[in-house]
């Protein structure tokens, strides 16, 4: 199984698929055509815009690469709770000129539609957040000559995903820029996540299918460490978030290196779901009021993170990025995949012994 999933990509690197337009199908093709293993995000796309986007993708390049697909949420959040969120929003409705969403705008993310779409249209891999697909949705894919990848925050939820017949976990450190992939939206267990290196031990001992390794990396050293750890691969996203084939915000781009914010901080403020990202205005002013109501709190914001990056006011967006967000580098995303193959290699030279560790 783990050489099914090395077979995927010439250098243990996996792009992290970024929803709301930034894993594009440009980025995806250029990390895939260098090594890596490309992957798009469904999150937030219509199932006839995820298949357009395959077919682009398709165009783009012949090797290997995934798609990400956000599992459908229960409904528990409290109606109440969400009104009043709401009206604590008002002011930002006035100040960036347009209305609130509409907090039930649907649950599911199309998940229905976008799947039978992986299963007309049979991609390499397909990656699951927020949950497990049902065995037979997984054996439906193997059957397809889908690889498939779940989520995993904790070791018991890692063991759910073997259970469940995914060939593979992602385990997911609290470092991790964007939404937490938690199985269960407890806010009881808020800012209780492991981190990284401490998940993939812990994983490791727990599963026998392969590890790949999120949360936090930037560099190639980074990489050694977690496939020391025993990951067979690495999952980058803030990494990415800043190269020239990124579909991110030039705002965005530009605040992961500026001085200005130098802390993350994980928040509901945006979404109702804990997600990671810069520590901005909106999150500090609204951050310890937002409600655990996903997806209806991201409905609700959802125009106003819209009228602020038209506006390129960082300070109304939401800005995901991981802990290592000050390592970024601006470069293309198939140069960025060659110097992090190259400083995974001076890495291994140097833990083995034949070089200076530096």
């Amino acid at each position: 199984m783990s050489s099914a999933l090395t077979g995927l990509f010439r250098h243990p690197i996996v792009q992290a698929p970024m929803a709301g337009g930034v894993s594009v199908p440009r980025l995806a093709a250029a990390v895939s055509e260098a090594g890596g293993l490309g992957f798009l995000a469904a999150g937030y796309k219509t199932a006839d815009g995820l298949y357009q986007e395959i077919k682009q993708l398709r165009g783009l390049t012949g090797l290997p690469f995934g798609i990400n697909l956000f599992m459908p949420q229960p409904e528990y959040a409290d109606p109440a709770a969400v009104e009043v969120y709401a009206h604590q929003l008002a002011g930002e409705a006035t100040w960036y000129e347009t209305e609130l969403g509409d907090p039930d705008s649907g649950r599911d993310d199309g998940y229905d539609a976008k799947l039978a779409v992986l299963l007309d249209n049979p991609v390499p891999a397909a990656s699951f957040h927020f949950g497990i697909p049902s065995s037979e949705t997984l054996e439906s894919l193997r059957r397809a000559g889908t690889f498939t990848l779940v989520t995993a925050t904790t070791p018991e939820e890692a063991l759910a995903v073997q259970y469940a017949g995914a060939d593979a976990v992602i385990a997911q450190g609290v470092e991790a820029g964007g939404h937490q992939g938690t199985h269960r939206d407890l806010p009881e267990q808020d800012g209780s996540g492991l981190g990284l290196l401490s998940l993939v031990a812990q994983i490791r001992e727990t599963v026998t299918i392969p590890i790949v390794a999120a949360g936090g990396i930037m560099r190639g050293s980074q990489i050694a460490g977690v496939l020391a750890a025993g990951a067979s691969a690495a999952q980058l996203g803030t990494a990415f978030l800043a190269t020239h084939e990124s579909g991110a915000h030039d705002v965005h781009k530009q605040a992961l290196t500026n001085p200005l914010y130098v802390r993350t901080e994980l928040t509901r403020a945006f979404s109702g779901r804990p997600a990671r990202g810069l520590v901005n205005r909106f999150l500090r002013e609204h951050g310890p009021y937002a409600p655990a109501a996903y997806p209806e709190v991201h409905h609700l914001t959802a125009p106003l993170r819209k009228a602020a990056a038209k506006a390129k006011d960082p300070q109304g967006m939401a800005l995901w990025a991981g802990q290592g967000h000050r390592m970024a580098r601006e470069l293309p995303a198939g140069q960025l995949v060659e110097i992090l193959a190259a400083e995974l290699d001076a890495a291994r030279t140097a833990l083995s012994g034949t070089g200076d560790l530096r």
